[in-house]
């Protein structure tokens, strides 16, 4: 059965809402035969990363760039999992205050370098996210497991 793991770091209520959307598209009745696993970016571990097909991210922008509990769940897996994880789909989601620009261009660099596909457009949010937001959060987890259906 494929596997889409979904790595977070959601500390405030925005992320949060938004990581329940991603999850609840995942996990949609009409989402059959894939597992959705979510591991917090502190505790997913390159056996997470391995034992997945494709991945989900979600964190905040803080300070310029992704939070460090994303940075540090990639410090983790990136040389474990360079050579095995090449061209599997992932997607992503950031939540800033007022700009996400740095955690994009930091995701999409560590990304690329692992030969992950992007296979969704990001959902970035700045502010409190609005329905519109949040559907797209919705799509973003269903596309990602969707697009491991067997």
């Amino acid at each position: 059965m494929p596997t889409l793991l979904i790595v977070h770091h959601t500390p405030s209520p925005n992320c949060q809402a938004m990581f329940e959307a991603v999850v609840s598209g995942a996990t949609a009745p009409e989402i059959e035969g894939v597992r959705v696993v979510r591991r917090a970016a502190l505790a997913a571990t390159a056996p997470d990363v391995l034992d997945a097909d494709g991945y989900l991210l979600g964190a905040p922008a803080n300070l310029g760039y992704m939070a460090g509990a994303l940075k540090h769940f990639f410090d983790q897996v990136y040389y474990p999992c360079l050579d095995e994880t090449r061209g599997r789909p992932f997607g992503y989601f950031v939540h800033g205050g007022n700009d996400v620009t740095g955690a994009v261009r930091g995701i999409e660099a560590i990304t690329t370098g692992l030969g992950w596909r992007r296979a969704a457009d990001a959902v970035t949010v700045t502010g409190e996210p609005g329905k519109a937001d949040i559907e797209a959060c919705w799509e973003l987890g269903a596309t990602l497991a969707a697009g491991l259906m067997a």
